[in-house]
């Protein structure tokens, strides 16, 4: 039976909460998850009240990635071209609203990209972190290879990629890819705390402060997205979809033998 693509969205005040709701993929994305997610985004960005979203994945993930299994039958693209207000680089729309990552377990591969287009992420100690494009024969398109060096650091950011190997949440707040590790009760709280702060400053300020820091991040990497848009695309004309279910047995077995070196347990 297919998991349904659900997205929760809640409201506290100025603060709205969206949950990627596939549990028992982990949250992978599908084309449908995919669809209501940016609407989701969309619609909250064009609403006044909301002042910060705070964006997190039903227990025990963040986001698992592209579906795999919709990916290796041909059914996900991931280098396509952007919809309306999204360049292909971007999972969603240019927002205007502030949003926060609530990292409450792993976010890997395309779950590791949508972490990394949030403005502010906090991590339970359940989280843990992975860029496993090389393992399963995908190119990154929503600009990882630009956005992780930018928060860990040129060497770490190819060593994750080069291996596919796992960050933990304690490693991630040392490379400075997250703000704060709590208790995994305590992040959404954690999260929603400083989504209010945000939305409690001058709304219009804070618009524009960010859009400030895009345009200087933006500057700063030049045709950094373009190349990588471009290097995706490329690679998508040619690769195997068989290729990728093939892959996918090992990749899910090299995660839970890590996990389980780990101590953390868990699939």
């Amino acid at each position: 039976m297919t998991e349904p693509d659900v997205v929760l969205v809640e409201r506290d005040g100025p603060v709205a909460t969206v949950t990627l709701h596939r549990p028992a993929v982990r949250n992978a994305l599908s084309p449908g998850l995919l669809a209501r997610l940016r609407e989701a985004m969309a619609a909250l960005d064009a609403d006044d009240a909301v002042g910060a979203v705070v964006l997190t994945g039903a227990d025990p993930a963040f986001c698992a990635g592209l579906d795999l299994r919709e990916l290796g039958s041909g059914g996900i693209d991931p280098s396509a071209g952007g919809d309306e207000g999204r360049p292909s680089w971007q999972p969603w729309a240019r927002l205007s609203t502030p949003v926060v990552g609530a990292v409450n377990g792993a976010a890997v591969t395309g779950g590791l990209e949508l972490a990394l287009h949030c403005d502010v992420l906090v991590a339970s100690e359940r989280a843990r972190f992975a860029d496993t494009h090389a393992r399963v024969g995908v190119l990154p398109g929503w600009g990882l290879t630009v956005l992780l060096p930018l928060a860990v650091g040129r060497g770490l950011a190819r060593r994750m990629s080069l291996t596919g190997d796992h960050l933990s949440a304690a490693e991630a707040l040392r490379a400075g890819l997250v703000t704060e590790v709590v208790p995994h009760a305590e992040l959404l709280p954690t999260a929603h705390r400083l989504a209010a702060t945000i939305a409690g400053n001058d709304r219009a300020a804070v618009r524009r402060l960010l859009r400030s820091y895009r345009d200087v991040e933006a500057a700063a990497v030049g045709e950094g997205f373009a190349v990588e848009a471009a290097t995706a695309a490329e690679w998508a004309a040619r690769h195997d979809p068989a290729e990728v279910e093939r892959r996918r047995a090992g990749l899910l077995d090299r995660g839970r033998a890590q996990l389980a070196g780990s101590g953390e347990g868990g699939p």
